[in-house]
């Protein structure tokens, strides 16, 4: 791991990006999946979960039977002729992953998602989906996260216009790649203007306490994620409605940093308490009243891009951190 390599694979996210957006654009990268599926099964480890659960949601909000597991669960759904299950793993190395696919060799159903098409997991799957992120030289899964969001949500957005809840045709998820990249270009190309204030809000005693509405919780639970694997510092993720019930209790005893990606219909409550409390609140994508600084980027009106694009802000500031430690 090499903190000035990782900062180079975060500069390369949006032509990354949109290399990615032109294999979405020329076919159907799932091609090949069975039909019909009446259950999708997600199972990953860390940042590959993060990425797994929102799509479950997407999908079950569009009528399709999904659940995202964690890799490590012990049991979980059985094998079943019409039960979809995609294995999410950047390295397609991680033990507890290939030790799920086990369960689900042999069943003609089995999906590899993975930046390593030539890795343990591929050889062991029916379909190998490849994340075309290229290599993380810094050791960090980064990109291979944003990859895996966008192929999941084209994966979302093809198993739901099979639905009856889904009658506006499928998405377009290549379209929305290539905003994304924009908008990545555009918070590197201006890091100056807010990187050293966003690194003085978030750099306190207690750690970094990332917020999130549940349709983007994966943005909060990796930029925690990201602040832990480099610099090596203390922080969590929560999601924004339930921070009021879990969370609120530490305002009043730390040297509270908040990074709030908005957009939750809870985000006032939580506002209330970090006020009250005279918390740091650093905003990302919208405007906030009363945030000690907010981070704007091109097309952050569109919660497609901020799912994108916002953990960029943590990733940065944690290359920053890593780098001087």
């Amino acid at each position: 791991m090499d903190p000035r390599l990782f900062l180079a694979d975060l500069e390369a996210k949006p032509e990354s990006l949109r290399r990615l957006a032109a294999t979405l654009a020329d076919g159907d990268v799932w091609h090949g999946l069975p039909d019909p599926v009446d259950r999708v099964l997600l199972l990953g480890m860390g940042s590959s979960r993060y990425a797994a659960e929102m799509a479950a949601l997407r999908l079950r909000a569009a009528g399709v039977d999904a659940i995202a597991e964690y890799a490590s669960a012990a049991a979980t759904c059985p094998p079943g002729p019409r039960t979809l299950v995609v294995a999410i793993s950047a390295s397609g190395t991680s033990q507890e992953t290939l030790d799920a696919a086990d369960r689900y060799q042999g069943s003609g159903r089995l999906v590899a998602l993975t930046n390593a098409p030539d890795s343990p997991l591929a050889d062991v799957a029916d379909l190998v989906v490849p994340m075309h992120a290229g290599a993380e030289t810094g050791g960090v899964a980064c990109r291979t996260f944003q990859h895996t969001l966008v192929l999941l949500l084209d994966l979302a957005a093809r198993l739901s216009t099979r639905t009856a809840a889904a009658d506006l045709g499928r998405p377009d998820v290549a379209g929305l790649a290539r905003r994304a990249a924009d908008a990545s270009e555009d918070l590197l190309a201006r890091r100056d203007e807010w990187l050293t204030a966003a690194d003085a809000l978030l750099d306190g005693p207690h750690g970094v306490h990332a917020l999130a509405p549940v349709e983007r919780l994966s943005s909060a639970m990796q930029s925690a994620l990201m602040v832990r694997e480099g610099p090596r510092r203390p922080a969590v993720g929560c999601e924004t409605g339930d921070w009021s019930h879990v969370d609120v209790y530490l305002t009043k005893t730390l040297d509270y940093r908040a990074l709030l990606f908005p957009g939750s219909r809870y985000d006032a409550p939580a506002l209330d308490w970090l006020r009250q409390r005279r918390s740091t609140v650093l905003a990302v994508g919208a405007e906030v009243a009363g945030a000690a600084a907010v981070i704007r980027y091109h097309g952050d009106d569109d919660p497609g891009v901020r799912l994108l694009t916002e953990t960029l802000v943590a990733e940065l500031v944690a290359a920053r951190w890593w780098s001087r430690s």
